[in-house]
């Protein structure tokens, strides 16, 4: 009895001097290193790859092959999901979160040292897409503990905080494609072709340690502790935390894996696609997309702690409504404007695009996290959300260049339907779940199961249903 007071005495210690900053710092930190490492691997995908390893074919199927071995990564999401969702489940959100940080590093590291296709042939695009489907992996497992670690510290403003997460994808983004773009600009085609690409991916390794260092100051959340520990006393052999998902919270799932259709092919269409869209359709060099693409997520980088802190005020819900029907209705603008051949407006396309976009992604995490109890919390936001990669983000960039590759001036319009058929689904999917906000993530109830009662039986859960005043991260 006194061994087990003692640890509940020093962990609650260690929360109080745990900052809300702190918290956020070291979630930010890692999850932008790890978004740099994929969206690294995606910019490169669209504007190096298929100079280097996919020489045979010509540029357009060069592009589609190149961005097939960037969709085999979103292949391998899911299996991270589902094995470091089990792991930061039974061992802690920090434990997984230290190891996927490893891995993709070092993945995105070996990057820089694949030969290219005229060395070694057919092994080079080999050993770039078993590179890849590492990352994947790595990344399928770091989003749900980055995430979590955060929103189950806080319940006053855990859309905020949990907004800071996400904002790691769009600076990640940032940093990916600006050190293409600084790269690309300060050396002459060849040498950048040669060997100036592989600097960004050799990076990547002073980034992991970085990472690891910020990493290291974080504790477990209490939530997980009390979760853990319920589970100790209750010396029961209970089945995987992905059993239980599968078995329970299916309806949860479905929930997720429709709110990420609009967010996740819009992205992709919006970040990767358009740098090969304003090259080899609008014939104007890399850096008009590049640039766009820079200013945009910096942009949207700014707006998605905003946006979370709206969440707050007025709910999941509404906030990623507006997101949904807002990139439907824009993505023909979006083309538009980019026809027309015009910086300002090219920057002007993609920046209120990346803003729609940011109003889905930012709830997004706090919006999922309620979704599941905490003794499966990990699993369940993991799968929901990366299994819709796999039929969202990875496939959003082939189609897109396969169209672009058939259709040539009809690809703005029939992009538009895709991607407003993807708006469809996510309304549908946001419209038939309850409002999550008020939920309190240290119980280990079902909550997802409340999301789906009456709106009068979940305000009458009582005090623990309202969400308190005054943050407790």
């Amino acid at each position: 009895m006194s061994t087990t007071t003692a640890s509940e005495t020093a962990a609650a210690g260690a929360d109080r001097a745990q900052s809300p900053w702190r918290v956020v710092g070291a979630s930010l930190v890692g999850t932008t290193l790890e978004w740099y490492d994929f969206f690294l691997y995606g910019t490169a995908a669209a504007v190096v790859f298929p100079k280097v390893f996919f020489v045979k074919a010509d540029p357009l199927t060069g592009t589609l092959l190149s961005f097939l071995t960037y969709a085999l990564g979103f292949a391998a999401r899911p299996l991270g999901g589902v094995f470091f969702g089990n792991l930061g489940d039974r061992i802690g959100r920090k434990r997984a979160l230290v190891t996927t940080l490893v891995i993709m590093g070092a993945a995105t590291t070996l990057i820089a040292a694949v030969p290219s296709y005229a060395s070694i042939g057919i092994a080079a695009p080999i050993l770039l897409t078993t590179l890849r489907m590492i990352q994947g992996f790595a990344l399928g497992g770091e989003w749900g503990g980055a995430v979590l670690i955060v929103a189950e510290q806080d319940r006053g403003r855990r859309g905020f905080w949990a907004s800071w997460p996400q904002a790691g994808a769009p600076l990640g983004n940032v940093l990916g494609t600006g050190i293409i773009l600084l790269l690309s600009q300060n050396l002459s085609e060849a040498a950048f072709l040669s060997w100036g690409w592989r600097i960004g991916f050799a990076l990547s390794a002073l980034l992991m340690i970085l990472g690891l260092w910020v990493r290291a100051s974080l504790h477990e959340t209490q939530a997980f502790r009390q979760s853990l520990a319920r589970r100790e006393a209750a010396r029961a052999a209970a089945k995987p935390p992905v059993v239980q998902v599968l078995q329970s919270s299916w309806r949860q799932l479905l929930t997720a894996f429709g709110a990420r259709m609009a967010e996740n092919i819009s992205y992709y269409v919006i970040t990767a696609f358009i740098l090969v869209y304003v090259v080899d359709y609008l014939k104007l060099p890399k850096s008009f997309g590049l640039d766009a693409v820079l200013i945009g997520s910096a942009i949207e980088f700014a707006l998605i702690p905003l946006f979370g802190m709206l969440s707050d005020r007025i709910g999941r819900r509404p906030v990623y409504l507006v997101g949904a029907i807002g990139i439907g209705v824009w993505t023909p603008f979006f083309f538009g404007m980019l026809n027309s051949r015009s910086y300002p407006q090219a920057v002007a396309a993609v920046s209120i695009a990346l803003a729609f976009h940011g109003l889905m992604y930012a709830p997004q995490a706090a919006f999922f996290a309620e979704l599941f109890a905490t003794g499966v919390r990990y699993s369940g936001a993991s799968i929901g959300y990366q299994v819709a990669s796999i039929a969202a983000g990875a496939p959003a960039p082939l189609i897109a260049v396969a169209v672009l590759q058939h259709n040539g001036s009809r690809t703005p319009t029939l992009l538009a339907i895709y991607i407003g058929a993807a708006a469809l689904v996510t309304l549908v999917a946001v419209l038939a779940a309850r409002e999550t906000r008020a939920s309190d993530l240290t119980a280990d109830a079902d909550l997802g199961a409340s999301m789906l009662q009456s709106p009068a039986s979940v305000r009458s859960a009582g005090p623990s249903a309202t969400p308190s005043p005054e943050p407790t991260i």
